[in-house]
């Protein structure tokens, strides 16, 4: 597979941009169902969240706001890094707290992390000057 890079402003619709530049390789990669939904899922998650909270408010200094997804597979691991100019915040940090056992316990948000740690194999953050690089890491998943 041949690395795939997009390359996404917050205010041009990134999430709907980058879900079909992932569904795309995912077709011509013909990547196994539990795979392509968990990957989607994941970069669903973490995009929603660069945009709602990266760049408000604006970084003096910090130039124009943008957001770089890279896709790459070497047989064994399919790797999707997520680079953004916003905010340092590191996902991998939070405490995911327990899941509700009722709806009436259940509370808005906290849940896509979760999400994340059981479809992916892992996922890792590190600050890099002004860029956060989130790579989210799937076996390979040719179908």
């Amino acid at each position: 597979m041949p690395d795939d890079t997009l390359s996404l402003r917050p205010e041009d619709d990134p999430i709907g941009r980058a879900m079909q530049w992932l569904e795309g390789i995912a077709d011509r990669e013909d990547w196994a169902p539990k795979a392509r939904f968990g990957l989607t899922l994941s970069v669903d998650e973490a995009l929603t969240n660069i945009v709602a909270y990266a760049f408000t408010p604006a970084s003096a200094g910090a130039g124009e706001p943008v957001i770089n997804l890279a896709c790459a597979d070497d047989g064994r691991e399919l790797k999707v890094e997520i680079a953004d100019n916003g905010h340092a915040f590191d996902p991998t940090s939070l405490e995911i707290a327990d899941a509700a056992l009722t709806l009436d316990e259940a509370e808005v948000g906290g849940h896509g992390l979760r999400l994340m740690r059981h479809y992916l194999k892992s996922f890792h953050y590190q600050r890099d000057g002004a860029w956060n690089r989130l790579t989210l890491v799937l076996d390979s998943p040719a179908g």
